[in-house]
């Protein structure tokens, strides 16, 4: 198995499906990041994100009653050292540069790139350590 430089790395997981909280959480899990806290609605998320104060989000575009982008406005005006990594089935170039724009440390697309959701989350939680000291 990799190395993932960062062993007690904290994961907030904000998907709306219960499924794919489960597999990612196992998936995290053998990687040795810790999962913090998991919700599928904007309110919820954001709400448990700033209470957990995780190193990175794992966020979805689409959302229960919501989407994504306000969880990641919301949380980057409140507690900009959480960094946001995307992962979701609407990969399309639009919606990449939207996320990103609003900075998101990465994109992935959520039915081709799950093995290098773990590594960049790890690197997105490297990068936002080193912005926080």
């Amino acid at each position: 198995m990799p190395m993932v430089p960062n062993p007690s790395l904290r994961v907030f997981l904000a998907d709306d499906s219960s499924l794919i909280r489960s597999r990612l959480a196992t998936l995290l899990g053998g990687h040795q990041m810790q999962v913090v806290g998991e919700a599928a609605t904007p309110q919820a998320c954001i709400a448990g994100i700033l209470a957990a104060h995780p190193q990175v989000v794992v966020l979805d575009v689409q959302l229960e009653g919501g989407t994504g982008l306000q969880v990641l406005r919301a949380v980057r005006q409140a507690a900009p050292d959480i960094a946001f990594v995307v992962f979701s089935n609407n990969a399309g170039p639009a919606y990449r540069k939207r996320y990103l724009g609003e900075g998101a440390a990465g994109f992935l697309d959520k039915s081709s790139e799950l093995e290098s959701l773990p590594v960049a989350i790890a690197q997105a939680g490297n990068a936002g350590h080193l912005q926080a000291h």
